[in-house]
């Protein structure tokens, strides 16, 4: 069984804790449709690593049986200590190569996209990053790690990294010297000038301390997060796409091989010496397309219903053929397209919408089995309903957003 199916609630719960604990402080840690942006991304990292895991074990496994130097227990709880620190050793290059390496960095910027910083940031994930990230860890099949402890370490690091996106959570003292906490991942995600390439930790902070890459939180200074070149949009696919296609768009325009592929490994910021001009936070301004808040609401609810659908899928992944579970990750990436144009009052965005609530309503009653779930017939019909009611209203709803930029 699939973790993340346990753990969709806990994040589903958490987030509306963090987003209400926020409001009670006085912390503008949240924007809905960032949120649902955020969980979008979360969403769709999931379906597309239904597609890729299968990949990854096979190369892993393939190097655990060729070349390992000896094998480790995997019974042992040395073993399971000594490969959860030596994941987050490879974490830590990983992590510092996805921001060095223009090519790692545009699977990677997906996740520091938002401009806000909590639980549902932590969920924005990308869908791309991990299909060369894979390499980072192969030594651990060399030194003849299981790939079931593997799994379970890469698990425990990936879970230990969902806590610290958060504003609610000051500073922890000596915890902030030894682990990554809230306060030493603010930082990491942070705009400004003290805050660039710092922090790659992913649940020790030793290594960025032991490899000059650490900087400590400033209580003068508040953190901006997000990234310099602002995506300007909600659209997960987008999201994940829009820097390989700009690292395209210059390869194709610089001549001569070498250039071509120095494109591609350069850091983000190109090949170049000279100083950047100072970040100026007073100058940043949020993304904000502007939603009604009634629009807001309906996409939480869709949102919610998205998640549960997601646990279902998660539950299939060993028996659905992948034709069918091709076919359902299809679903969730319509819905994907839709509630983020829905958000941004994209052009003929309600009529989309439409067309998804009305289709899934009626395949989900009419259908005799639902991906091998057998449906309650109560079930049928208060889906139905909910999702007939919802096309109503999006008829009966006048609303007229536009994406703007205003500060906060």
């Amino acid at each position: 069984m699939n973790l993340i199916v346990f753990a969709i609630p806990i994040f589903l719960t958490t987030t509306l804790l963090e987003a209400w604990l926020a409001h009670r402080r006085g912390l503008a840690a949240y924007s809905i449709p960032d949120a649902i942006s955020s969980y979008q991304y979360g969403l769709l990292s999931q379906v597309v690593g239904a597609f890729t895991k299968l990949a990854k074990l096979g190369v892993y496994t393939l190097v655990f049986e060729a070349y390992r130097a000896t094998t480790l227990p995997s019974d042992s709880l040395w073993v399971w200590v000594g490969a959860l620190v030596a994941y987050d050793f490879f974490y830590y290059w990983h992590h510092r190569m996805n921001h060095e390496i223009g090519l790692l960095w545009a699977g990677h910027v997906s996740h520091h996209s938002s401009e806000y910083f909590n639980l549902a940031t932590a969920i924005r994930q990308s869908s791309t990053s991990a299909l060369l990230g894979w390499i980072f860890y192969l030594p651990m099949a060399v030194a003849g790690v299981f790939f079931s402890v593997f799994a379970g370490v890469l698990m425990i690091d990936l879970l230990y990294q969902y806590w610290v996106h958060t504003e609610v959570i000051g500073r922890l003292g000596w915890l902030d010297r030894i682990f990554v906490t809230p306060s030493n991942h603010r930082v990491h995600h942070g705009q400004n000038d003290y805050c660039m390439d710092t922090n790659y930790g992913g649940i020790l902070i030793l290594w960025d301390r032991l490899f000059g890459t650490f900087a400590e939180e400033r209580k003068d200074e508040k953190v901006i997060y997000g990234v310099r070149t602002p995506l300007q949009s909600l659209n997960p696919f987008w999201g994940n796409m829009h820097y390989y296609i700009e690292l395209w768009q210059k390869s194709k325009a610089t001549p001569g091989w070498r250039a071509k592929l120095g494109v591609w490994l350069a850091p983000p910021g190109g090949w170049h010496d000279e100083a950047s001009e100072p970040y100026e936070p007073s100058q940043f301004k949020y993304y904000d397309p502007c939603t009604p808040d009634a629009v807001k609401r309906y996409a939480v609810v869709h949102q919610v219903l998205a998640m549960l659908f997601l646990m279902h899928f998660l539950t299939l992944l060993n028996t659905l053929p992948k034709t069918l579970l091709a076919l359902y990750a299809a679903g969730f990436a319509i819905s994907a397209i839709s509630l983020t144009s829905l958000l941004e009052g994209r052009a003929n965005a309600r009529r989309f919408e439409q067309c998804r609530v009305i289709g899934l309503g009626i395949a989900f009653a009419a259908l005799p089995d639902w991906f091998g779930f057998s449906m309650p017939i109560a079930l049928k019909l208060m889906l139905l309903v909910v999702m007939l009611g919802s096309a109503a209203w999006l008829s009966r709803t006048s609303f007229k957003p536009a994406a703007l930029w205003t500060s906060q």
